[in-house]
C-alpha cells in the first residue's frame, strides 16, 4: 500500500530538516525514509493519519513488528526515528502532544562487537594477490582499514586531498560531517604509496577522479561490493566467524586497547562523539587481560 500523500508530505518535510539542521547522510535518512514509510503504510491500513496516531498505536504497532520476528534493537531503531518525527510536528504544532512519550524502549543487551585475532587479521591481509591490479588496491584498503579503524563507508569515499602521504595521516569526515585526523602507521603508509604509484593509474586509465580507491570501471566503489570483497578474502583464509562490514573496525580497536591505548584516545580514532559508545571494547580487552592472567599467573 502506497504511503498517503499528505502522510509522504509530512515525513519528506521532516527528512529536509533533519538533513539540514544534523547533515545526516543519505544512509541514514534512507533508513529513516524507510522505518517511517512502513509506520505510515501500517497506520494507513487502520484508517490513520501519521497526525492522529496515538500512543496505544505505536504500541501495537511495535507489537506487530516484533510478531514478524524483528530484533528489540531494531525496534529500539525504529522507536528512536518515530520519537524524533513526532517531537517534530509537536514543535511545528501539528500535533498537540507527543504519541511516543510514554512509550518504553525495547529492553536491550549490548552485544559485543565481532572482532578478529591478530592472527586472523594478518591470514586476511594477506589474502589478495598483490601481483595484481585489483588484489594490490584490494590489499591496500585491507591494510589502511585495519590501520586507521575508518567505516567502510569512509574509506570506499576517500579521495587523494585527504590522504597526506608525508605526514601519514588521513583526514576523514565521518558521520554528520564531523571530521577528524586518523594516523596509518608505516605498513598501510607503506601499501598506500605502491598502490598510488602501480596500480590506480591503471584503474583510472583515461579518466580524471579524486576517487582513492576506484572500481574496475573508474568508478567509486560501493560498501557492498568491498563487503562482497571482504567476504570472499575472509572464506579463503578459513575464518568461519560471523562477521560484519565492520570487522575490521573492531579488530582495530579491540587490538589497540589489547597493547595499551588510551580509551579516549581510541574515541578520538573511531569518530565516536560519545566515550560510552567506545566503551563497549573495554569489555572484550578485559576479557582478553583476565585470560592472560589465568594462563600466566602462578596463581591464575
Amino acid at each position: 500500500m502506497a504511503c498517503n500523500p499528505v502522510d509522504q508530505q509530512l515525513i519528506d518535510t521532516f527528512l529536509d530538516v533533519l538533513w539540514m539542521e544534523k547533515g545526516l547522510g543519505q544512509n541514514t535518512l534512507d533508513a529513516y525514509r524507510r522505518d517511517l514509510g512502513a509506520f505510515a503504510d501500517w497506520s494507513g491500513r487502520s484508517g490513520l493519519l501519521l497526525i492522529a496516531v496515538g500512543g496505544s498505536d505505536i504500541q501495537r504497532y511495535l507489537a506487530h513488528r516484533f510478531q514478524q520476528g524483528i530484533s528489540a534493537r531494531s525496534a529500539a531503531r525504529q522507536l528512536s526515528c518515530l520519537r524524533g518525527f513526532y517531537r517534530y510536528l509537536l514543535r511545528e504544532n501539528r500535533i498537540q502532544g507527543d504519541p511516543t512519550a510514554l512509550v518504553e524502549n525495547p529492553k536491550l543487551g549490548r552485544p559485543l562487537p565481532k572482532s578478529l585475532t591478530e592472527a586472523d587479521v594478518e591470514a586476511l591481509l594477506s589474502q589478495p594477490n598483490t601481483e595484481d591490479v585489483l588484489g594490490l588496491r584490494d590489499r591496500t584498503m585491507l591494510e589502511v582499514l585495519y590501520a586507521t579503524g575508518l567505516r567502510v563507508s569512509e574509506l570506499v569515499g576517500l579521495t587523494l586531498h585527504q590522504v597526506n602521504l608525508r605526514q601519514g595521516v588521513v583526514r576523514v569526515f565521518g558521520k554528520g560531517g564531523k571530521e577528524r585526523l586518523v594516523p596509518m602507521g608505516e605498513e598501510a603508509l607503506s601499501w598506500l604509496e605502491r598502490y598510488i604509484r602501480e596500480a590506480r593509474p591503471l584503474l583510472l586509465g583515461v579518466v580524471q577522479s579524486d576517487v582513492m580507491f576506484p572500481s574496475n570501471r573508474a568508478r567509486q566503489m560501493t560498501r557492498q561490493t568491498f563487503w562482497h570483497s571482504i567476504k570472499r578474502y575472509t572464506k579463503g583464509a578459513g575464518i568461519e566467524k560471523p562477521l560484519s562490514p565492520h570487522t575490521l573496525r573492531h579488530a582495530f580497536a579491540t587490538h589497540l586497547l589489547n597493547h595499551g591505548a588510551d580509551l579516549r584516545v581510541l574515541q578520538l580514532l573511531l569518530g565516536h562523539s560519545d566515550l560510552s559508545t567506545t566503551q563497549i571494547y573495554t569489555h572484550i580487552a578485559s576479557t582478553r587481560i583476565k585470560s592472560l592472567h589465568a594462563q600466566h599467573h602462578p596463581r591464575g
